[in-house]
């Protein structure tokens, strides 16, 4: 059985993400589309204090190359 992953906002996930290199390259009305200088692709849904759902947050960690532990507090 696989660990529980964090239970984060998208304010702390898009932190996360700023300190690996992605910035915030455009923003569709709840959604902001980050990319880092490798090219890679982020959306990251943007609901101000919700929790992101576990499911989208492994999605996020998938699509950046990133791993739980780049998102332990």
């Amino acid at each position: 059985m696989s660990p529980r992953l964090p239970r984060l906002t998208a304010r702390e996930v898009q932190r996360v993400l700023e300190k690996r290199g992605f910035r915030v390259v455009r923003q569709r009305g709840s959604h902001r589309i980050l990319r880092d200088d490798l090219g890679r692709r982020v959306t990251l849904p943007h609901h101000s204090g919700k929790i992101i759902h576990p499911s989208v947050l492994a999605a996020i960690m998938d699509d950046a190359g990133l791993t739980e532990d780049d998102f332990t507090v």
